[in-house]
C-alpha cells in the first residue's frame, strides 16, 4: 500500500505557514492593543469568509507600516495570507536587513521587483495561478510629507496592477483605501506613534466585471493599462481624503458614476 504521509518539503512548507498564520494573528492583536481603527465599506459589506479572493491591493501608499492594518482583517484573510499570498515588493526594500526580512515573514511568496517592465516583472506574472492571492502597493512608492514622492513627483498609480488582472482574469478583487499614515509614522522619522486612529475604506470587486466594464475586449493593451490606471487614481483621489479627514466618517458615498463613465470613454 502506498504512504499517504507529506514528504518533508510539503510538510516544512505547511508548518512554515501555519506558523505565519499564528505570527500574523499575534501582530493583529498587537496592534488592536495600541490603535484604535476604523473600517468602512464602499459599498455593502460582504458576507464571511470572502471566497476567491485573487487580488488585495492598497492605494494611498505613505508608510512602511501600512501592516499596522492587520487590525481591521477578518482571520480567515490572515490565513489566505499566510498560505497562499504572493506579494511583489522593491528589490531596493527588500535588501535593506530588518524590513527585507520582516516582508519576507509575511507571504509563504515574496519577489523582488526593480518597478520596471523587466524580467523582474515577467517572474511574478508567471508565478500567478488560481492557488495565489496577490498582494500589492499599486503606485510601487511612498507618499513623502510634501505629497509627492521621493524624487518630487506626484503619486500615481503604476500600469503592473493591470498586467495583474489581466493575468488573474477572475475571482474578486479587494481594494484597500488608506487614510494615510504620517500622523503614525513619516518615511524616514523614526519609530510608529501609538495610540492613534487608523482608518481604511475597503471596495469587493468582482474582476471579470471589472475588466469588462474597463473595455478589455475592446482596447489593446496599452489603452486598457491606462484606463485601469486613470479609474484607480480617480477611486482613490475620492475615497482617501475623506479617510483622512479629522472629522468623524460614518460612510463613504461610492463614486459618482458620472466619473464612471468619464473613465471608459473612448480614449
Amino acid at each position: 500500500m502506498g504512504s499517504h504521509r507529506l514528504t518533508p518539503l510539503p510538510f516544512v512548507r505547511l508548518m512554515k505557514n501555519h506558523l505565519r498564520y499564528a505570527m500574523l494573528r499575534g501582530m493583529k492583536l498587537l496592534t488592536r492593543a495600541f490603535y484604535k481603527h476604523e473600517l468602512l465599506w464602499i459599498h455593502q459589506e460582504p458576507p464571511l469568509p470572502w471566497g476567491d479572493l485573487r487580488l488585495l491591493a492598497m492605494l494611498n501608499h505613505t508608510s512602511l507600516f501600512e501592516w499596522l492594518f492587520i487590525g481591521v482583517a477578518p482571520n480567515h484573510l490572515l490565513r489566505r495570507i499566510a498560505h497562499h499570498a504572493l506579494i511583489p515588493a522593491a528589490d531596493v526594500t527588500l535588501v535593506r536587513p530588518a524590513i527585507g526580512a520582516f516582508i519576507r515573514a509575511l507571504a509563504p511568496e515574496v519577489l523582488p521587483i526593480t518597478r520596471q517592465p523587466d524580467h523582474t516583472w515577467d517572474a511574478v506574472l508567471q508565478r500567478v495561478n488560481q492557488d495565489k492571492m496577490v498582494v500589492i502597493l499599486p503606485e510601487g512608492r511612498m507618499m513623502r510629507a510634501n505629497g509627492l514622492d521621493k524624487h518630487g513627483r506626484p503619486m500615481t498609480v503604476r500600469g503592473g496592477i493591470a498586467d495583474l488582472l489581466r493575468g488573474i482574469g477572475e475571482g474578486r478583487m479587494l481594494l484597500a483605501y488608506s487614510g494615510g499614515l504620517h500622523h503614525v509614522q513619516v518615511p524616514g522619522q523614526g519609530l510608529p506613534r501609538p495610540f492613534k486612529r487608523l482608518r481604511v475604506a475597503l471596495e469587493m470587486l468582482d474582476i471579470q466585471a471589472y475588466l469588462r466594464g474597463l473595455g478589455i475586449d475592446e482596447l489593446h493593451a496599452v489603452a486598457f493599462k491606462r484606463r485601469v490606471v486613470n479609474d484607480l487614481q480617480r477611486r482613490r483621489d475620492h475615497y482617501c481624503p475623506q479617510l483622512a479627514s479629522d472629522r468623524p466618517v460614518l460612510s463613504i458615498e461610492p463614486l459618482p458614476e458620472t466619473a464612471r463613465q468619464e473613465i471608459t470613454e473612448p480614449i
